[in-house]
């Protein structure tokens, strides 16, 4: 009898260990409920900074749309194309393709006059504007989606920091953030090998003035970069010397000025953009005795940029100038 109370003790035991074994088993199987906390992921809302404020989004925006082309410029450096731009055609002509918008990106309109009906349309979860062209329809803007706004020359204009500070916000408001930094970080080394690279060609503190130039009225009108602009301040990261001061500081980063304002600066390096249908220091300069006394012009000291070398850019902007720069400098 005690030989039967002792198997059947030893069987109950053993059953109760398997019910165990079961029960880990089991547990380490995904649920199976039904219930809206198992089948939703959780979703992390996101606080923007722009010029009014915060902006708080309930997540990370995917489909953008975009008013400005900087802004535009931001988003594909962070991976992301934005479902609605302003003025695709001229984005293509202006911008550099290493920040190239995509085939499937719906034209909005002119970047002052967008198509709000056309922006209604595609269902965004956030617009980026403007507010020199576009303060205006904030209201009718922010009606259709949350909207982002920032001004260009808001303080000291758009400078170095304003750049980067608004592409940040960028990055917050899409979740990519990480991203952000990647592109930051690998600016900052491409302006090291940059400088490298000037050093090497006996180039380094390279002294330079900086003009975007056209024909007004058959007259030369020239943008003359003052400090607080973003490509002044791009070029001081490789070490180069910006030439040109002014009495005050412009909001948008220049002097517009005539030719005659150049023997101020003929001794220094010449650098400018033109564009291929205005070529303001060709032909047209050939018999202009201002130009032609310039030191810079005898010695040969002009370098040519791209025409469509934008001035108001992101950072792929700004990596296309200091390639562009190191490369007309050093050929």
């Amino acid at each position: 009898m005690k030989k039967m109370l002792n198997g059947l003790l030893l069987i109950m035991v053993f059953a109760i260990v398997l019910a165990g074994c079961g029960s880990v088993g089991d547990s380490s199987k995904p649920e199976t409920s039904s219930g809206p906390e198992q089948t939703t992921k959780a979703v992390r809302s996101v606080t923007v900074k722009d010029d009014h404020g915060e902006v708080k989004l309930d997540k990370p925006a995917e489909r953008v749309v975009v008013l400005e082309w900087a802004f535009t410029e931001d988003l594909i450096a962070l991976g992301v194309q934005p479902v609605g731009n302003a003025d695709n055609e001229n984005y293509r002509l202006w911008i550099t393709p290493e920040a190239k918008l995509a085939d499937s990106v719906t034209d909005i309109g002119t970047r002052g006059e967008p198509n709000l009906e056309a922006i209604a349309a595609l269902k965004p979860d956030l617009i980026i504007s403007n507010t020199g062209n576009n303060a205006a329809i904030y209201e009718q803007l922010k009606g259709i989606a949350p909207t982002l706004e920032y001004d260009f020359f808001k303080g000291k204009g758009y400078d170095y920091d304003r750049m980067v500070e608004i592409f940040k916000q960028i990055a917050v408001a899409t979740g990519k953030t990480e991203q952000a930094d990647k592109v930051l970080n690998d600016l900052d080394q491409h302006y090291m090998e940059a400088k490298t690279t000037l050093k090497k060609a006996d180039k380094a503190d390279f002294h330079y003035v900086l003009t975007q130039a056209f024909t007004v009225q058959n007259a030369a009108t020239l943008r003359m970069f003052e400090d607080n602009s973003l490509v002044v301040e791009t070029l001081a990261k490789i070490g180069m010397v910006n030439d040109w001061k002014s009495d005050k500081t412009e909001k948008y980063g220049f002097s517009t000025v005539g030719i005659e304002a150049l023997p101020a600066v003929q001794d220094t390096h010449f650098i400018y953009i033109t564009q291929k249908t205005d070529d303001v220091f060709g032909a047209a300069m050939k018999n202009n005795s201002v130009w032609k006394e310039l030191n810079f012009v005898k010695e040969k000291r002009t370098y040519p940029l791209d025409g469509t070398t934008w001035t108001f850019g992101g950072p792929i902007s700004s990596k296309v100038l200091v390639d562009q720069v190191v490369g007309v400098l050093t050929k």
